[in-house]
């Protein structure tokens, strides 16, 4: 392994599986790779509902509802490069803690994966210059994240910055997103959204219309409540919410309306801007409640506990499902 490779790497479990790393049934398979940086101790930053942050009691081998277990990055490694030749993947993400040697470690993990295999590799950091965010490009990296998470400014400094003394800032964000589009270019770059920390829905899909039109990728969560996080007690978005969020999502990211084209009162919707004949039909394709993310990621469970209520469809919602996805949004 190259000097200075971090020896060990957390996986999802239910990528660890897809690995063959891990024992265990998946009912909707990762078609990515889901990596995250090790070490000992947390994250340095302090986001109120990660349980990953410094001051987090939650378990240190989570991230949101999923596991993550710790491998031996050399086998991590060839097991993606054989995953990928074999179809059963499609992509890795590389998710990064913020320490002091987080960027190099990441450089590093790229590397090695690309000396391996062609797979493409998406990396999820904080903030970094733009010489660093070309030294990844360099290693191997096609795509990036920065996730902005919250989507107001207000509601960032809450969950994210100075007040719960956390590093992270609403304009440093927004001026790494611009030097992320200039490294790799519109439509390689993507941020985090999470609907339900407080924000309406108008300024939800404003922050979607703005990132799009910067020429970053909106992803699209919803806020999970984590035992041990400053916001365990919080409850998730409701699923009526959520779906009108996915909704505008959808039109806003596939180029079909604006955010000025749809009707708020309140910041609630009033017209998504279609007739709703227009909007059943596209309701019922299921495709706006897929995964939102880089490409052929499906992120299965990571919004949801097994058996309960999908966020977030890991694959094509079914006939059933989109009918109840009708009930949720009142339509």
């Amino acid at each position: 392994m190259p000097e200075g490779s971090p020896a060990k790497v957390r996986i999802s479990i239910g990528s660890a599986i897809v690995l063959g790393l891990a024992d265990g049934l998946v009912d909707a398979a990762p078609t990515t790779v889901y990596m995250l940086t090790y070490r000992q101790g947390k994250c340095s930053a302090n986001c109120a509902f990660c349980p990953q942050s410094k001051r987090s009691g939650a378990r240190a081998d989570m991230l949101s509802r999923v596991v993550w277990p710790v491998f031996q990055t050399a086998d991590a490694v060839h097991r993606i490069a054989e995953a990928f030749g074999e179809g059963k993947i499609r992509r890795v993400c590389v998710q990064a803690l913020n320490y002091p040697a987080v960027q190099g470690d990441v450089a590093s993990l790229a590397r090695r994966i690309r000396s391996l295999s062609d797979v493409p590799i998406s990396v999820s950091c904080q903030p970094l210059k733009g010489e660093d965010m070309a030294k990844l490009a360099e290693a191997g990296v096609n795509r990036i994240s920065i996730a902005l998470d919250a989507v107001t400014a207000e509601l960032f400094e809450k969950v994210k910055g100075a007040s719960i003394s956390g590093p992270y800032r609403w304009d440093e964000h927004f001026a790494a997103l611009e030097e992320a589009v200039r490294v790799f270019g519109r439509g390689a770059v993507t941020t985090h959204l999470i609907a339900g920390l407080g924000e309406n829905e108008a300024e939800l899909v404003s922050m979607i219309q703005r990132c799009v039109d910067l020429g970053v990728y909106p992803a699209l969560f919803a806020f999970t409540p984590i035992a041990g996080t400053a916001m365990a007690t919080m409850p998730p978005p409701s699923l009526g919410y959520y779906r009108r969020a996915q909704l505008a999502h959808y039109l806003v990211t596939c180029g079909m309306k604006r955010f000025e084209e749809m009707k708020f009162r309140d910041g609630c919707f009033v017209d998504f801007g279609l007739p709703n004949v227009e909007l059943r039909r596209i309701i019922r394709t299921g495709a706006p409640f897929r995964t939102s993310g880089c490409p052929d990621c499906n992120r299965p469970y990571y919004n949801e506990r097994p058996g309960g209520s999908m966020y977030n469809y890991p694959r094509p919602p079914t006939a059933e499902e989109t009918a109840e996805i009708e009930r949720q949004m009142g339509l």
